[in-house]
């Protein structure tokens, strides 16, 4: 009989996967399970009822195991049965049964097998209606009143930085949009940049602007830094700059997150002598370039640097210029453009350096540099000299600054390389992945705070610091810094001091680092967190069957894996949360009225390996110090062999190289059980989550387009109003939804033409007096979003 062979085959695969597991401490289910299939693949050859009889006492105790690790959770328990069950049902058919015993009436001897697939059946409708992973609940009303009128030093109607303000907060004090009406939103214009992937491009083409708006106009970048300005009340272009950027597949992505704005109106700003470019726009490009433009014309100011632009190259003339780029606005303050750049992620160990730099913004003139490797010469260096520290922390994502307390903050990463820091410095360790107070007006910092010592898991500081006045109980008002980490770590600090505001403790995390490395032996987790309630174990290994589980589970019990930081290795190692981040570069926005957070909350496992190599560098290395000298070797690495692993990152220089990728089962789907993703509701007053839902569905992301909501990750940010309503279109389904801030709840949601991994922000618009939602549609090519170049605004039909 077919369904005899396929039993056979089936518990051959399940015993022989679940000895394998036994073998490495896992569940002896699969083995026990694997020698039932095949009990009943004999019996069922030799046409014995009995067959039945013991397929349904494996699939009831398939059950009782299953709700006994991971209890009422549908999408945990589908791969654990889904196979049986279909099996059990063919079992069961009246022409099988009769083959088994013709005289039997059905169900005859199948009676024990029917109850135990209608018992199957129940347990999984019933798990179908619960919602174990979701948290109820309400984030308070007002409790602050601001002068939302000029919030920030920005008019209530417009958008003048990447979160609104240089506050961070990305919070509209705009309120025509309400829960009560969020469902009528419709869009109102749609624009195309016309920028699409080009053939020498780096892999990763992203869409990730947050536009501004200034008057009547909105301003905003496309990957290759070519600026627009549009009508805002129709979105029709008004003027278009292009810089011809030099791009190459040398770069590590091509993305622009915003431009920057000034205005010599501005109280204190300074202007050009012959009043040129009043109102300028300031972009940093992926080719190391610091542009002004006449913000109502979109001409260069030809009096800023050398006729409108800088160089910004900070390193040596011999390293390739793509590792060094401005992804990110820079901040302006105190009539500043202040910037640092991105470093290309495990390349080298010998990679530009970090450094934070002031320009002024009307003459382009250097006016001070912050040097992690020489935090105490803060003097300007003539660019592309190689002068600054090599391999210190960088900052590749947004600053913001308090121009009332004279400071900058800006979040770090760590010094090359990601995974292996045996040669770090303690200049370099002491500034990275921390938040750094510089003084605006000379680049000295005032206060660090480190949110993970010696990191080894790309664990950087990705999003821009978010200011917020707390009003807390038995303290009166503090004005608190709330940063969002990779760890899932919030830490809320008094930003005049960097002295933690909520509780922040030492523990001990796992040891035994790799050859020639170190480890701190204890890390920083904060009292106000998202970090996994859990480890991860057997039981939270997932699959579109139990065959793929039972692999998966394999997999994990390879891995070293114990907790929260477990260092780097050869074996390879879980990090979960993994490097996506529990919040990356979109962090989170903030109410500064409610005090509260809307967050995004990710959790996907990832999976380090370290392959040892010999330390060999790139082939330009004139300008590396002596002591890395004479290292050189062909160009690409010293073990070719591994450029054909997936995830490989070279790491020349280092003693390992590194694979890093998702925690994947063989098919693609994610070993960790869903949910992936979660909006949720913090209180910034107590530090509590007050609510958490699932977010987002895997439209998009499966085969078949179905709309099943397991909560998928989500790259991009969020935005709050003071309406009451949040908006955020960063998950991988292409979705702008708009949530009711106090409870989460979805309101509205409009199908974007495009990946929406981007911050949305809003606006208000005289024309029509109506406030706009905005959000860039254009996909991200590492997470394999649909791709486009289109920039959608909504709003409230005219009239409402």
């Amino acid at each position: 009989m077919v369904l005899a062979v396929v039993l056979a085959l089936l518990g051959l695969a399940v015993g022989i996967g679940g000895a394998w597991l036994v073998a490495l401490g896992g569940s002896l289910y699969y083995l026990i399970a694997g020698l039932a299939l095949i009990g009943c693949a004999v019996l069922l050859w030799q046409r014995r009822p009995a067959a039945l009889w013991l397929y349904a006492l494996l699939l009831v105790g398939t059950m009782i195991w299953a709700l006994a690790e991971v209890g009422l959770d549908f999408w945990q328990l589908a791969p654990r049965g889904d196979l049986l069950v279909i099996l059990a049902i063919l079992l069961a058919l009246p022409w099988v049964v009769r083959r088994l015993e013709r005289t039997a009436r059905w169900p005859g001897p199948a009676w024990p097998l029917v109850g135990a697939i209608g018992l199957a059946v129940l347990v999984a409708i019933v798990a179908a209606f619960g919602n174990p992973h979701d948290l109820d609940g309400t984030l308070p009303g007002p409790r602050a009143t601001l002068a939302a009128s000029l919030y920030g030093n920005v008019p209530q109607q417009d958008w003048t930085a990447y979160g609104r303000s240089w506050r961070g907060d990305r919070w509209s004090p705009l309120n025509q949009i309400r829960p009560d009406n969020a469902g009528k939103l419709e869009k109102a214009w749609e624009f195309h940049t016309g920028d699409m992937k080009r053939p020498g491009d780096p892999d990763e083409f992203t869409y990730e602007v947050t536009p501004i708006k200034v008057g009547g106009l909105v301003y905003f970048c496309s990957p290759h830094n070519i600026v627009f300005a549009v009508d805002a009340e129709t979105g029709k272009q008004v003027w278009r700059f292009d810089p011809h950027i030099i791009d190459s597949k040398q770069m590590q992505h091509l993305t622009c997150r915003g431009v920057s704005y000034h205005s010599a109106a501005m109280p204190g700003a300074s202007r050009a002598p012959n009043g040129e470019c009043p109102e300028r726009i300031i972009m940093g490009t992926n080719d190391a370039r610091l542009i002004a433009l006449d913000a109502r014309t979109g001409q260069p100011c030809r009096s800023f640097g050398n006729n409108g632009q800088v160089n910004l190259w900070p390193g040596a003339p011999d390293w390739q210029r793509g590792w060094w780029q401005v992804t990110s606005p820079p901040v302006i303050a105190h009539n500043l453009a202040i910037l640092g750049g991105a470093v290309f992620d495990n390349k080298s160990n010998f990679m530009p350096s970090g450094v934070i730099r002031a320009y002024d913004v009307v003459t382009g003139r250097p006016v001070w540099s912050f040097d992690p490797g020489n935090p105490n010469d803060t003097s300007p260096q003539p660019p592309g000299t190689g002068r600054y520290v090599p391999s210190t922390p960088n900052s590749w994502t947004i600053a913001a600054a308090d121009e009332a307390l004279g400071l900058v903050y800006i979040p770090t990463g760590m010094a090359a390389v990601d995974q292996w820091g045996g040669r770090r410095t303690p200049e370099t360790e002491r500034f990275s992945s921390a938040i750094i107070a510089l003084d605006i007006d000379t680049g000295r910092p005032r206060w660090v705070h480190q949110t993970v010592h010696h990191d080894l898991w790309d664990m950087d500081v990705p999003a821009q610091p978010a200011l917020v006045d707390l009003e807390l109980p038995g303290r009166g008002r503090v004005p608190a810094l709330v940063q969002s980490t990779k760890t899932g770590n919030i830490f809320v600090l008094d930003r005049r001091t960097g002295q933690p505001v909520f509780p922040v403790q030492e523990r001990p995390v796992p040891g035994d680092p790799a050859p020639g490395d170190r480890l701190s032996p204890t890390q920083p987790f904060s009292s106000v967190s998202f970090m996994p309630a859990k480890r991860v174990t057997g039981a939270d290994m997932w699959g579109a069957t139990m065959l793929d589980q039972l692999v998966c589970r394999i997999a994990f019990h390879r891995l070293r894996y114990e907790g929260p930081f477990t260092p780097p290795s050869t074996q390879g190692s879980l990090v979960f949360p993994g490097n996506f981040g529990v919040m990356d570069w979109g962090g989170m926005a903030i109410d500064p009225i409610r005090m509260i957070a809307f967050a995004h909350p990710n959790y996907m496992a990832f999976v380090d390996r370290l392959i040892p190599q010999k330390p060999v560098l790139p082939r330009d290395t004139r300008s590396m110090p002596p002591e890395l000298q004479g290292q050189t070797g062909p160009a690409g690495g010293s073990d070719m062999k591994g450029s054909n692993i997936k995830g490989y990152n070279p790491n020349y220089g280092a003693p390992f190289a590194v694979a890093l990728n998702p925690f994947l089962s063989p098919i693609g789907l994610p070993c960790q059980a869903p949910p992936w993703g979660y909006v949720a509701g913090l209180d910034l007053v107590s530090g509590k989550v007050a609510w958490q839902h699932r977010n987002g569905t895997i439209r998009d992301e499966s085969p078949i387009p179905v709309p099943f909501k397991l909560g998928v990750p989500s790259l991009g940010g969020p935005m709050v109003t003071a309406g009451g309503v949040a908006f955020m279109g960063s998950a991988l389904d292409y979705y702008l939804r708009a949530y009711d801030t106090a409870t989460g709840k979805v309101l509205w949601k409009a199908r974007l033409p495009a990946g929406g991994q981007a911050t949305p922000m809003s606006y208000w618009s005289a024309a029509s007096g109506r406030q706009f939602v905005v959000i860039a549609a254009g996909g991200h090519g590492t997470l394999g979003t649909a791709a486009g170049d289109s920039i959608v605004a909504y709003a409230l039909p005219k009239g409402t």
